[in-house]
């Protein structure tokens, strides 16, 4: 992994396979609390529940986690719950889906939005971007946007880890 920019509400990181994807995952899922909302936005195929998948791990999740495309949100349950969102196959929400999805926003758990564009912006104020861009078979570069430092923080200390 290597670091491109960090801030104090911004950094970019480069992962070099899905085994490093899963391990930013698990970084990240290991510094969560309660609240935490990311909303990751990515083409299909850049490693939105790759990365979901090492934040449970992180979170201690030990069972599959897959994408929730069909049933919009699963729900697993770790050191804190996990809320696995996944909005790709709707576009406008109905009073009652939105309502349903709301109770997730700054509950107990975190909540990992996959195609978040579809949530209203009062749902998401405050929540962590994250985007991920396939840069070649393999590498990608996430960019978060955030106002948790300790967010931040792990994608500096990711990249300051040696391979």
């Amino acid at each position: 992994m290597s670091i491109l920019v960090s801030h104090a509400e911004r950094a970019e990181i480069e992962t070099a396979s899905a085994s490093e994807t899963q391990q930013l995952g698990f970084d990240l899922g290991k510094v969560a609390i309660p609240g935490d909302v990311l909303l990751l936005q990515g083409p299909f195929g850049a490693g939105k529940t790759t990365l979901v998948q090492g934040i449970a791990r992180g979170l201690g999740i030990e069972g599959p986690v897959t994408s929730p495309s069909f049933v919009i949100a699963n729900e697993h349950l770790g050191r804190i719950p996990l809320y696995h969102v996944d909005l790709y196959r709707v576009e406008q929400m109905d009073s009652a889906t939105l309502e349903a999805l709301a109770e997730y926003f700054g509950s107990d758990g975190l909540c990992a939005v996959e195609w978040p564009d579809a949530l209203p912006g009062e749902l998401i104020e405050g929540a962590t971007r994250i985007e991920l861009m396939v840069l070649d078979e393999g590498r990608r570069r996430f960019t978060i946007d955030t106002t948790a430092d300790r967010l931040c923080k792990v994608f500096a200390l990711r990249a300051a880890t040696p391979r």
